[in-house]
């Protein structure tokens, strides 16, 4: 019995990764890539037609694509789903990419919507709050809170781990998708440092012993700079300047 299970579990894995190496053809294209800057760089470049460097986000829904598009490429440099990775399931990343990124050859297929994302509670937190302080429209909205929140465990800043350019993209983000929480931020806290206390918060919990944040010893790390360079942009483009797009 134990073994059919395990059998079981291991077909439907790579009936799994299967139908993500067909649906989602840029995972294919990216395959090769020796390195995961590589792959994040020629994912990112698949979906939208240029490097991140030569983004256009002037307008709101160019905006929008740009951050889909580098939260999927920085979704591809930790192996295994994307779908996972990313924080949806297949069913919503089919839309999303048949939505925003038309040009990617998508053949639907009633079985992914079978493939949910494992339901972390830490996760599930984070998105419930941002999903209660949705400001637009659409499926989108729903897409990024759960996109979010799910980059949101990995271990480096939040801008970072969404693929973005700088914080000033993820204040961006958040100030459009999800304004009355974002708008609580009076003091410039940290993204990530301010999703926590504000779960705190909401649950009457006190997060921090000092009453006042200027008095805090460790008052760097809610407030500190979030410099640094995107860990899969620090790849750059000399080299990718020369190849094709395939």
């Amino acid at each position: 019995m134990i073994r059919q299970k395990a059998a079981y579990l291991a077909a439907v894995e790579t009936r799994q990764t299967m139908l993500e190496a067909q649906f989602f053809s840029f995972m294919a294209a990216c395959a090769t890539e020796a390195t995961p800057q590589a792959r994040a760089m020629t994912t990112y470049r698949l979906l939208t037609g240029r490097y991140p460097v030569e983004a256009d986000i002037t307008s709101a829904s160019s905006f929008d694509r740009h951050v889909l598009a580098s939260i999927l490429a920085a979704a591809t440099m930790d192996g295994g789903s994307v779908a996972e990775k990313a924080g949806v399931t297949g069913k919503d990343l089919a839309a999303l990419l048949e939505h925003y990124f038309p040009s990617i050859d998508i053949t639907a297929d009633k079985q992914l919507s079978h493939f949910n994302c494992h339901e972390d509670e830490e996760v599930a937190l984070i998105r419930d709050l941002l999903l209660a302080h949705r400001s637009t429209e659409g499926k989108i909205g729903g897409w990024l809170a759960a996109m979010v929140a799910r980059r949101a465990i990995e271990a480096n800043h939040l801008w970072e781990d969404l693929g973005l350019r700088d914080r000033e993209e993820l204040s961006r983000l958040l100030n459009r998708h999800f304004a009355p929480l974002a708008a609580r931020n009076i003091n410039n806290m940290r993204w990530k440092r301010f999703f926590y206390r504000t779960l705190c918060e909401n649950d009457g919990l006190v997060m921090c012993t000092t009453p006042v944040c200027t008095q805090c010893n460790e008052f760097n790390v809610c407030f500190g700079a979030e410099d640094g360079e995107s860990r899969w942009q620090s790849a750059g483009v000399t080299f990718y300047e020369r190849q094709p797009v395939r």
